[in-house]
């Protein structure tokens, strides 16, 4: 196995596969992060979907099972919980992938060098670099922690191990809000954060949005967030802030709308059509809010089949 495919691996590990926010995990992040997601794993590995998701990791890339073999290392059973960020510059390659879990170093390090990875000793930690590029890296300051990402940004966090620089109050704040347990609602298995509008994340499209109030309403949407929670039923929660309140309303309209097409797509699908059935929008002042849920079983039905909305077509007469 090639290092840059080790180390490419190594990556993807930590920044596909979070109880709240890990605090230390907060700490390492670029203190501009405006781009946030995490995942907690051991919280989503106590359900039945929870751990089909994780066995995919492993079972559906082969590069992820020869890593297993090296090393010995499995994300599904020594990543507790991961955070990635991102200061949401649109088309940056840059970005960040922390995890809180059990790595052996010495293995995973030793695997490394013998397939030629490169390493840099950077404030007291050893960073493994691609050979070719040596623009990624990744980093473990100890038994429990990893960092992953462009060289810069891991630096940076490396930085931050010894000298923090909190995120502001506005980030962590919505952070807390999809990380922790709110009232009745728990913590998301998983999470995303976006406090800057979500169509600047994009590349602007060459004719612009135009006239089409399908796509204008969608650029009226300054942040957003979400989250999965699993278990008997796979439940997905989002929230997307527009300028106004009147823009928020267009927003519920077009989404209302857009179900609507679905609905009528679904054709004989009964998957499709009870996803988007649970759909429910909810407008309240500026702040539109989105759910949807479906039984575990079922939503995992629809993962292995990979399954889409059918549409439904009049049969041609027969000659």
């Amino acid at each position: 196995m090639k290092a840059q495919i080790l180390t490419a691996t190594l990556f993807t590990a930590f920044s596909g596969a979070l109880s709240a926010a890990d605090h230390d995990l907060l700490n390492l992040v670029m203190p501009d992060a405006k781009v946030l997601a995490g995942v907690n794993v051991d919280q989503a590995k106590g359900t039945p979907f929870g751990q089909y998701i994780l066995n995919q990791i492993q079972t559906n890339d082969a590069d992820m099972q020869k890593l297993t073999t090296l090393t010995g290392f499995d994300p599904r059973r020594d990543v507790r919980e991961l955070l990635v960020a991102s200061d949401g510059t649109p088309g940056s390659k840059t970005g960040l992938a922390v995890a809180k879990g059990n790595f052996d170093v010495g293995k995973i390090t030793a695997a490394g060098m013998l397939q030629g990875v490169v390493t840099e000793l950077y404030n007291g930690v050893t960073i493994l670099e691609d050979p070719k590029s040596q623009e990624h890296g990744i980093a473990f300051p100890d038994g429990n922690t990893v960092i992953a990402g462009d060289l810069a940004s891991v630096k940076g966090a490396i930085d931050r191990l010894k000298s923090p620089q909190p995120l502001p109050a506005a980030v962590i704040g919505k952070v807390n809000q999809w990380s922790n347990p709110q009232g009745n609602n728990p913590a998301q298995d998983a999470w995303f954060v976006t406090t800057v509008a979500p169509s600047s994340l994009a590349p602007v499209p060459k004719n612009g949005t135009g006239n089409n109030p399908m796509q204008g309403a969608f650029q009226n949407v300054l942040q957003a967030a979400g989250g999965v929670k699993f278990g008997a039923q796979v439940v997905f929660s989002g929230e997307a802030t527009s300028d106004t309140a009147e823009h928020a309303n267009t927003l519920s309209d077009v989404i209302k709308l857009l179900i609507n097409i679905a609905q009528m797509q679904t054709g004989t699908d009964p998957t499709a059509a009870a996803l988007v059935k649970s759909v429910t929008v909810t407008p309240v002042d500026k702040v539109v809010t989105v759910t949807a849920n479906l039984p575990q079983d079922v939503f995992q039905q629809m993962l292995q089949s990979g399954a889409k909305p059918a549409v439904h077509r009049v049969p041609a007469h027969k000659k």
